[in-house]
């Protein structure tokens, strides 16, 4: 019989953090879970740690041909889930305590919704707390799956959260072809709101996920071309889906996604001079 839940992790040159990442999730008191992990030809180090793991009946270790950047592994490990819920992890992401029962036990009670999430805590690449809880901004309330996006738009940010913060259904994902790469940037909220669409939101208010910054994801670099993808993927949701972005949720929301920009600009500052 497949599990309930499957949690999945694509892994990529994670050594230092993978080993933690992945006894996040298997300390939960979940009874009803497979943890899926693929690793993308790492060089660091990745694949032999992960090795310690391969005993546990609920782990399956998969590797994925070089080539093809995180969009290949994304969906190669994802498309490798059996269980009627999916939540990916990062491997260098940890989840807290209890995560896992309690969003399983929100989409059970909640035949009719497709996703929840979680604030997060945002730490450094040392484990020192940043952020102690993000996200969920205007999402403390269950809604319609439009209405969230139209939230999320409206915000300029991400207020679901990194892949560790969100639980979905399995089949949502599946039938809208695993992970929406149009906007690379933007890919885990590009793929709940196309999810979203679908269903309900219905929020999980304890946070449940901790978020690893560091400065290759928030480098100078990203700031101009995070903001271009979210114009681009903001026209696509108000072209696509109407009833969800309105003209003006578009200009509001690109607005407020230039002021984050700056915002993610000096965080990499603050954190590549903490990193000294």
């Amino acid at each position: 019989m497949n599990p309930r839940l499957s949690v999945v992790m694509p892994t990529f040159n994670n050594a230092p953090f993978v080993e933690d990442a992945v006894e996040s999730i298997l300390t939960q008191d979940h009874d009803d879970f497979e943890l899926v992990i693929a690793d993308h030809s790492s060089s660091d180090g990745t694949w032999e740690k992960l090795q310690r793991f391969a005993s546990d009946p609920r782990v399956r270790l998969l590797t994925t041909e070089a080539g093809g950047g995180a969009e290949r592994n994304f969906n190669r490990v994802s498309a490798a889930a059996v269980g009627e819920y999916v939540k990916m992890v990062c491997g260098d992401d940890l989840l807290k305590p209890g995560v896992l029962a309690r969003q399983s036990a929100i989409l059970d009670d909640n035949p009719d919704a497709v996703l929840t999430a979680c604030p997060r805590e945002i730490v450094d690449a040392r484990g020192r707390t940043i952020i102690a809880s993000r996200g969920l901004a205007g999402l403390t309330r269950a809604m319609p799956g439009n209405e969230a996006v139209r939230v999320v738009v409206r915000s300029g940010s991400n207020q679901f959260g990194e892949p560790g913060s969100v639980m979905m259904r399995r089949r949502e994902l599946e039938e809208d072809g695993f992970w929406f790469f149009t906007y690379p940037y933007l890919v885990d909220q590009a793929t709940y709101c196309r999810i979203l669409m679908r269903g309900r939101f219905v929020p999980d208010l304890t946070v449940g996920a901790v978020f690893r910054m560091n400065g290759g994801q928030w480098s100078v670099a990203l700031r101009g071309s995070q903001a271009e993808q979210v114009k681009g993927f903001h026209r696509w949701l108000a072209e696509h889906h109407p009833d969800a972005v309105s003209p003006i949720d578009e200009r509001i929301g690109n607005r407020r996604a230039a002021l984050m920009a700056i915002k993610r600009q000096v965080a990499y500052i603050v954190l590549r001079n903490r990193m000294r």
